[in-house]
């Protein structure tokens, strides 16, 4: 099962509509970091069909303005 955690940044002044939007997500767990300018996401999906389609979902997302990974790993 692939997992991943990200520091997500939100488009200026969306970080509380960004964590609805993760939150309504499958698969995510997100939260505010310590500076509260940025989130914290972790995504942990069951397969590599469903990391593709919450990949897909999370580039769709308004409030996103950009995702960096700081770490991921599968189970291959």
């Amino acid at each position: 099962m692939p997992v991943f955690s990200y520091l997500a940044y939100p488009v200026q002044g969306a970080k509380e509509l960004l964590l609805k939007d993760l939150a309504a997500l499958d698969h995510c767990e997100a939260t505010v970091a310590e500076n509260e300018e940025l989130v914290i996401l972790v995504t942990d999906t069951p397969d590599d069909k469903s990391e593709k389609e919450l990949q897909e979902k999370l580039k769709n997302l308004k409030t996103l303005e950009s995702l960096g990974m700081t770490f991921g790993h599968t189970d291959e």
